[in-house]
């Protein structure tokens, strides 16, 4: 996806009874403002702008979009609509909050609720540069609440089909928030401007890279498997394509020693590559990961929640909170 190369709103402005403060996030889909609401809270306001298909210069508010664009701009605009109403359907403490969404210059606005923390991406990049991995209480704990935002937006008949570290936003409790539905989004292709099914490479189950196949909560699963291994190995595992073509996984496997069988072998069944063979439900891996832990495992490092904390406590102010939105 390309670079969001449009103008963001005026820091100051006021529109449908919120006021713009500043841009927090941006990227080829959307852009991401802090904001004020009526009474003063603060939240994240998503805009969509597609750089692949919309321009706005410095100055104005309406974008441009070309003939021969605008179809799939509207279509765009449709998914992004329906992921907010999608998101809007749930009320759980682990799925992202949607508040409000709105019609404005010519697109689409989405209010969610604002958190401060960081994605679970950035913690294991944090940790990365440390040599350092997610102990496997942590990630138990980190999970286990995923499972339970996941089982909720299950039982409303949605799928969340894209899973993966960035979209898992830790508040500063450590408690994880899902993001971004991938189940009414779509990417947009930039070479020939036009909706492609999204997906993550690593993170994806196999079943998104074919057009016959059903999906169901076991695509899910295979994200959850995949977002697990990427904490514990501080990357993410073979992608599903090319593990049809010769499956490294089981050496990558073996490397993970440090953690516990019963965690491994979770992991393992999760991203079976035929979906038969996974887990068929969301509670069978939240099950798991609340099962006691051996005692070896169950020592987790000391510090590392306290250092999660403070990491995030030192960003220090709304000034450098994170958005619990993705772009």
């Amino acid at each position: 996806m390309a670079a969001q190369n449009n103008a963001p709103l005026p820091e100051g402005m006021e529109i449908a009874g919120y006021r713009i403060v500043k841009k927090i996030a941006s990227g080829g889909f959307s852009i991401v403002y802090l904001a004020y609401d009526a009474d003063g809270s603060a939240v994240a306001i998503k805009e969509y702008l597609p750089s692949a298909l919309a321009l706005r210069q410095p100055g104005e508010l309406i974008p441009v979009i070309s003939p021969p664009n605008l179809p799939v701009f509207r279509i765009g605009l449709k998914c992004f609509f329906e992921e907010g109403r999608a998101l809007a359907l749930i009320s759980h403490p682990n799925v992202v909050r949607v508040l409000n969404f709105f019609r404005a210059n010519e697109t689409v606005y989405m209010v969610m609720g604002y958190e401060s923390g960081q994605s679970l991406q950035e913690h294991i990049a944090r940790l990365n540069n440390k040599g350092s991995r997610l102990s496997e209480a942590s990630i138990r704990q980190i999970f286990s609440g995923v499972c339970g935002g996941l089982r909720e937006v299950h039982a409303n008949k949605l799928l969340h089909l894209d899973m993966k570290p960035a979209n898992i936003y830790l508040r500063t409790d450590g408690t994880p928030i899902l993001l971004d539905f991938g189940a009414a989004r779509q990417t947009i292709n930039n070479d020939v401007p036009k909706l492609t099914p999204m997906y993550t490479p690593g993170f994806a189950p196999p079943d998104l890279y074919s057009k016959t196949a059903t999906l169901g909560p076991w695509s899910d699963i295979y994200s959850i498997g995949a977002s697990i291994y990427a904490c514990m190995a501080g990357s993410p595992p073979q992608p599903a394509d090319q593990r049809r073509a010769e499956d490294k996984m089981e050496n990558q496997f073996a490397r993970l020693g440090e953690y516990s069988p019963q965690l491994v072998n979770l992991v393992r069944w999760c991203l079976e590559l035929d979906p038969l063979a996974r887990p068929q439900s969301v509670f069978a891996v939240q099950k798991e990961l609340q099962s006691p832990m051996p005692a070896a495992a169950a020592a987790e490092p000391a510090g590392l929640t306290d250092t999660l904390r403070g990491l995030v406590g030192r960003l220090g102010g709304l000034g450098r909170k994170k958005s619990t939105v993705k772009r």
